[in-house]
């Protein structure tokens, strides 16, 4: 007797786990479910969102009426503190790019004159001629 007590309780133990295995599996499903629907809305969601430009944001903004330093490191892409070496390959860089003889404009040409002047400490605060 005490044998077929023994295995009704050894088959109560096995059918409450046989009971919560379906219940675990679908618990499971329903989590896997859940992870790819938050998955599918955050890759649409990316999806949609404007393009960002890969390249730096440029200066908002016109002139200074007196060009200052920071306006002219900005001008030649360098930083405030640069060297006159870095000063002055910058200023060929930029005027390379934007020479009057090579279809840029005399305004533009005289300003990147001016910022490297003006970093160069030769002239400061005497302005443009335009």
């Amino acid at each position: 007797m005490k044998s077929a007590n023994y295995s009704l309780r050894s088959n109560g133990l096995s059918e409450s786990i046989l009971v919560a295995t379906p219940f675990l599996a679908g618990l499971a499903v329903a989590a896997a479910a859940l992870a790819g629907r938050y998955g599918i809305q955050a890759w649409q969601a990316f999806k949609a969102r404007p393009p960002k430009p890969r390249m730096r944001k440029f200066y908002d903004g016109g002139f200074q009426p007196t060009m200052t330093r920071r306006e002219a490191a900005l001008i030649l892409g360098i930083r405030e503190n640069a060297t006159a070496d870095k000063v002055k390959e910058a200023h060929r860089r930029v005027m390379v790019a934007n020479h009057p003889d090579a279809g840029g404009s005399h305004y533009l040409a005289s300003k990147i004159n001016e910022a490297k002047d003006v970093m160069l400490g030769k002239g400061k605060g005497t302005g443009s001629a335009f």
